[in-house]
Formats: structure tokens, sequence, C-alpha cells
């Protein structure tokens, strides 16, 4: 966890108004598509209800405001980047990587890869599958639905593309604070779901998986979530499980380096990753129970900043710059020298940044009552030896939430830049 933030999703989007099929009980029902939202009956002063007229018609009172959805809310999958970096936190996400099935090489991977873009182009547009779809997200437009994918280090031994292998990409070190399972851990394959619906994000899931076929098999998966967009009343930063806001200096597009610290240039090596990503993933396990016995003033010393708004000890807002050198009146630093936000400013890690896009989950609960539940972080940068490595081997060697949480899985994967109407994710390595 890192001090560095993501901006919320945008307002609720009006529904239209039911049309006059809907009103005489014919546009819901066998007809309606994901790209059609279930519609409000603004003139009419009636809701229709999922299955048709006739069945649950609920009344809303004349000059009432109509009901509203982030469903129609749409990222594009074409495009310079890949979706799902960039874009707001998404109410609930899903991550899991493959391995490559005994046999199966470049060939199967890019028959893979071309299927895989073909349905993600589809479902990001609110569109079901090509064939066979579940109609598990039937009647939802989009909701902000991202398709990401990534390949491992261990892809590009299994396809004898060695040579493709990004340097940036070498296994990340060891920290004296991980109790990583292997199992969940790394991978050929990566794919990151998010959306803004819970259906609408499964059925993506269900999708990718059956249009994997036996060319891989599933190495991991996890879920997450964040609190929904709209669910406050004016856009804020993420709060954590453990209460606290969680994520406040991520570099913004309006930073002149954004681009520099997130992506790889066009002309950068090797070519195929050019407007790419490296994504560093890291299941963290929250000791819920330990950290909830702690009072709020030494909860606020472990991170560094207030509980209620987010704002650096010492200062007024979130925003405010934090002071490292203001002291006390016994002489201390306000901000202790183990806070959690001070070891991972920037600038005190050689302008070390990464763009944090992360998802809470919650596993149900161990044998003795303990929360299985945490953060599934999720960072992005051009290089993770210039960004992730060196904050993290900092905070391996000091930071007081250590003692709080614990790493339990990890993997490092290159994502490739966005792929151009007519290609497919990844087609520039694997045709290359």
């Amino acid at each position: 966890m890192t001090d560095q933030s993501t901006p919320e999703a945008t307002s609720p989007i009006p529904l239209p108004a039911a049309t006059a099929s809907a009103r005489a009980g014919t546009a819901a029902g066998a007809g309606v598509s994901r790209r059609r939202l279930l519609g409000t009956a603004g003139a009419t002063g009636l809701v229709l209800g999922a299955a048709g007229a006739g069945l649950g018609y609920t009344a809303v009172p004349a000059g009432a405001t109509p009901l509203t959805s982030l469903g129609a809310d749409r990222a594009m999958f074409h495009g310079k980047h890949q979706p799902g970096i960039t874009d707001a936190l998404q109410a609930r996400g899903h991550l899991v990587a493959f391995d490559l099935a005994p046999g199966a090489g470049r060939k199967e991977t890019a028959a893979l890869l071309r299927r895989w873009s073909a349905t993600a182009e589809r479902l990001m547009a609110g569109e079901p599958i090509a064939h066979d779809d579940t109609d598990v997200a039937r009647d939802a437009g989009p909701s902000a639905l991202t398709i990401t994918f990534g390949f491992g280090h261990s892809f590009f031994d299994r396809t004898d593309l060695r040579r493709q292998r990004p340097g940036a990409l070498d296994p990340l070190p060891d920290f004296s604070s991980d109790r990583l399972d292997k199992a969940r851990s790394n991978g050929d394959l990566w794919v990151q779901i998010g959306a803004n619906d819970a259906l609408v994000a499964f059925h993506a899931l269900r999708a990718l998986q059956k249009d994997a076929g036996g060319a891989v098999r599933v190495r991991w998966q996890m879920n997450g979530f964040n609190r929904s967009p709209g669910a406050t009343a004016r856009p804020m930063t993420a709060r954590n499980l453990m209460g606290q806001i969680d994520g406040t200096r991520n570099p913004k597009p309006a930073d002149p380096d954004f681009d520099q610290r997130l992506f790889v240039p066009a002309n950068g090596d090797p070519a195929w990753m050019a407007n790419g990503s490296y994504v560093v993933v890291r299941r963290i396990r929250m000791l819920l129970d330990d950290w909830e016995k702690l009072s709020l003033p030494q909860q606020e010393n472990v991170i560094g900043r207030r509980k209620s708004d987010g704002a650096p000890l010492g200062g007024s807002t979130e925003t405010t710059a934090m002071d490292l050198e203001k002291t006390g009146k016994d002489g201390t630093y306000v901000v202790p020298v183990n806070a959690h936000a001070r070891i991972t400013r920037p600038d005190q890690n050689g302008g070390a940044a990464m763009l944090r896009r992360p998802f809470s989950y919650h596993d149900g609960f161990d044998a003795d009552g303990a929360p299985d539940a945490g953060l599934l972080f999720i960072c992005w940068q051009a290089d993770p030896l210039r960004g992730f490595v060196p904050v993290q081997r900092k905070l391996d060697r000091g930071d007081a939430l250590s003692t709080y949480i614990r790493h339990e899985a990890s993997g490092l994967f290159a994502v490739p830049g966005g792929a151009a109407k007519g290609e497919y994710v990844g087609q520039r390595l694997l045709e290359g």
C-alpha cells in the first residue's frame, strides 16, 4: 500500500425514458440486449420490471427524479493503451492468471488472444458474446467494464520467445516481509476485469474462461471490490478495509511526467511493448483484529495521516503537502519517522512513483474467526525496477504498517499497448 490516489468514477448517467412499446408490454423480454438499458417511464410515471409488462410495475410520483444508472458508462477497447490502467476505480474486480496447457505454444496463444480480444471488445460495448452467451448480464449496460491482458515471465520460456522478454520483467526480489504462496503467484498470462456491476464483471470472467478452451488452465483467481461510484456525496479518494483513505498521492494525468512514469515509450525496447506498462499485483492480507485494537491516534501515527479526512498529521486537508520536518511540543516529528505515508513519498524514494488501482477483498474467516481480508494491490509503472521495487525495499526496512499486513501472493506482468482496430492484444509480440 502506498500514499497515492485514483479518482472515482463519473457521476451516474440518467436512463432514457421508457418507450411506447415498453409501456404496452412489448419491450421487456426476449428482445432486450445489454446495450438497451432498462428504462424509466419518465413521462408516464411507471417503471417496468425486468420480467415485462404486467409483472411488478412500480409507481413513480409525478415530478419525481427518474432512476439513474451507471450502466451506460463505457470504456473503449481499442486505443493507444489497454483499458483498465488509467480508468477510474470500479466497484467490482476479478484477477485471474493462466498457465499454458501442455503442448500449447505461440500459435495457440495467438488464437486465444484473438478470441479474448474479440470477446472483450463486444462485452465492453455492452453486447452479448458472439455465441452461447449465458445471459448473466442481460439488461445491463457496459457498466464501465474494462478487460486487460498481460504476459508473465514464464510465458516467454514456454513459447520460445525468450529474446522478446523485456528486462523489466525480471522476477521481483525477495522481501523480508513476504509470506508468498507460490500457487497464487505469477503465471503465464494475466487478465484483469473491472466493472461497476457485479454481474457484468462475472459475466466477463465466465466468458473469458469459456473462450480459453484447452489452451490454458487457471493458475489462480481473486475477487475484489471498491465502494460504488456515487455512494458518497462528492468524489473522494477510496478507503481501504482499515478505514483509511488510501492513495492520496497517485500520479495524475495532468502531471507533466505522467506518461513517462506509467508507459513504455513508443520507441521503447522491446518494440512490442510500445505504449504498454508493467503491473505488480500483490495480495496483501490486513491483520484487522490486531489493527482494530489500536486507538485512533495510534492508527494515525502508523499511517501518518488523519483517518477522518486523509490529511497529513499536522496538515489541514488531504492534499496539504506533508511537512516532514514539523515537530510537536515534545520535539518529536509530527509525522513519525516510520509512518507509512512518510516512507512511500516519491521524494523520499528518488522520485519513484506508480499508479495504484487496487481492489479490497474478503475471502471469509479463518477457523479462529479472523477475517481473511485485505487489499489486492495493483500498481502500474513504466519500469518496476524504478517504481515498485525501490519503494517496497524501503518499506521492508521499517514501515510501521508492516506489523499489521502480510504479503501473501505476488505477480509481475508485461501489459502491451492497446490493440488498434482490427488487431488483437499482443499481436505485435505473437506475430512479430
